[in-house]
């Protein structure tokens, strides 16, 4: 039988294909859009992982969500500088959320106040992301838009204190493959995790809307 990471995997690889080949992505990431766009999806960004670290040292002691609480990973300090680098110190001014951005975020508080294994599901899909196609990301920022290699504008996709992200992964997956819940709650997270793929394709879709490609 499939360990859970393994079944999390490929249940979600449906979604996931479709979140990282979402047209605004495909735009982005082929050079057609300008740094704008990188900075209103940065913006967007912000949202998600404010809902996601923020109430992360309330379930430091929680049994199931509580392992996963993992410092190194946060992810709103270099957000934060990216932001500043990209629209100027007043950046928190003029920082708006889209709709489905709001609804994304808002599911991710919703599951870390009420449903502790939910949250698990949404921290697995962004950070576990984050750490591997977001180099890709990284790499193409760099180059599109001249940003210093690892520097302002792409910090957060930098995770200086996971020295080696493969064996975090690694320590990640059986840290999932550990998680003390029963069969039925495995599925209910598999199934949010599939809702935070969703979700963020909503994101993907909406920014698309805003920064359409001229014909």
């Amino acid at each position: 039988m499939d360990s859970f990471s393994t079944l999390i995997r490929t249940a979600s690889h449906e979604q996931h294909v479709e979140a990282e080949t979402s047209t605004f992505m495909s735009d982005l990431l082929g050079g057609r859009l300008g740094v704008d766009a990188y900075a209103r999806y940065t913006e967007q960004l912000w949202f998600v992982y404010e809902a996601l670290e923020s109430v992360a040292p309330g379930l430091t002691a929680d049994p199931v969500a509580g392992p996963f609480v993992r410092p190194e990973l946060f992810r709103l300090p270099s957000l934060e500088r990216d932001l500043a680098h990209l629209r100027g110190p007043g950046w928190r001014s003029t920082l708006t959320a889209l709709p489905a951005t709001r609804a994304y975020a808002g599911r991710v508080a919703e599951c870390a106040r009420t449903w502790p294994s939910g949250y698990v599901a949404h921290h697995y899909t962004r950070y576990l992301g984050d750490l591997s196609g977001g180099q890709i990301i990284r790499g193409r920022a760099e180059k599109t838009w001249g940003f210093a290699r690892k520097g302002d504008g792409v910090r957060f996709y930098v995770f200086e204190d996971v020295p080696n992200p493969a064996a975090f992964k690694r320590d990640y997956r059986e840290l999932l493959d550990a998680v003390p819940v029963d069969d039925l709650e495995k599925q209910r997270i598999v199934s949010e995790c599939k809702r935070a793929f969703a979700l963020n394709t909503d994101v993907f879709r909406a920014l698309g809307e805003e920064f359409p490609l001229s014909a």
